[in-house]
């Protein structure tokens, strides 16, 4: 996170979200206000040339990726209010519509974020005359700074009803210590009926030369916009933790599994590549994707 001011990663997913819409048919993941939130300069680079920074074999994967794991959260939310879950918990939740789209009327959505990204938002909401449901509760929290459990309280989130919670894009920028504590909160509130969907990156094998090539690339455009990465796990190792913490199930969607689940049978070839992992964490067995 900047400390000058808004994310400017939360600005690029989201303008990538948004060129999701329109370069690629049929969508993996539907977002009509995608669009709407963006800043009045990226709207009209998107209607002017959507293909500006998202060319290119390793950009249309990484936009297919923050396609799909939005496409993921959405799907389990949906599956955890058919079961009863009445609280969803957006952590990261930078310029994502789900608020705005909310189709539950008994869903409660908590949007946690940095207080200058969480404010930012709230300026784009506005000038795109966007009215989140009467639902949905913004929380500013600093992930590390201050805890996400006490700001989630103070806020009127209740940790005894089952939980639902996405954490999308946060995990690289993050200390480690700081996943891990996040983590062990979401295993004392998701109860029998909720879920936690987060995703991470792993290290490339030391023979993967071109993942390895994409991320340096990667890593030094998000450095240089002053949020560098601090985080990357490996998946067993992310099994064994979720497992110590006391979640009893998980599904791991690496690039095979989303692009078997996801991208099968498309005629443009998109796709996901890479290291991003998206896993659905629960205390009981959660449907596969």
């Amino acid at each position: 996170m900047r400390e000058d001011g808004p994310s400017r990663t939360a600005a690029g997913v989201a303008f990538r979200r948004a060129a999701h819409q329109v370069l690629d048919r049929p969508p993996v993941f539907s977002d009509p206000l995608a669009r709407l939130v963006l800043s009045s300069e990226a709207q009209a680079s998107l209607d002017t040339d959507p293909r500006r920074g998202n060319d290119g074999v390793a950009l249309s994967r990484l936009r297919a990726f923050l396609a799909v794991r939005s496409r993921v959260a959405e799907d389990r939310v949906a599956a955890a209010v058919a079961s009863g879950v009445r609280q969803y918990v957006v952590l990261g939740a930078g310029l994502d519509t789900f608020a705005c789209r909310n189709p539950f009327p008994y869903l409660r959505v908590f949007e946690v974020d940095h207080p200058r990204t969480q404010a930012w938002k709230l300026e784009r909401l506005r000038a795109a005359g966007l009215i989140p449901s009467l639902k949905t509760v913004y929380v500013p929290v600093d992930f590390e700074a201050q805890t996400v459990a006490r700001e989630l309280v103070d806020h009127g989130f209740d940790p005894a009803s089952p939980t639902a919670v996405s954490w999308l894009g946060v995990v690289p920028y993050l200390e480690e210590q700081t996943v891990w504590a996040t983590l062990e909160w979401a295993v004392g509130v998701v109860g029998a009926l909720g879920h936690i969907v987060f995703d991470y990156g792993s290290k490339p094998r030391w023979w993967q030369f071109g993942q390895r090539a994409a991320l340096r690339r990667l890593a030094a455009r998000v450095a240089a916009a002053g949020e560098p990465f601090r985080t990357r796990l490996q998946p067993a190792y992310v099994r064994h933790r979720l497992t110590s913490m006391g979640f009893t199930a998980d599904i791991e969607l690496d690039s095979r599994e989303l692009n078997r689940h996801y991208f099968a049978g498309r005629g443009d070839g998109l796709r996901v590549g890479g290291s991003g992992h998206v896993v659905i964490a629960a205390m009981s067995r959660p449907n596969a994707a």
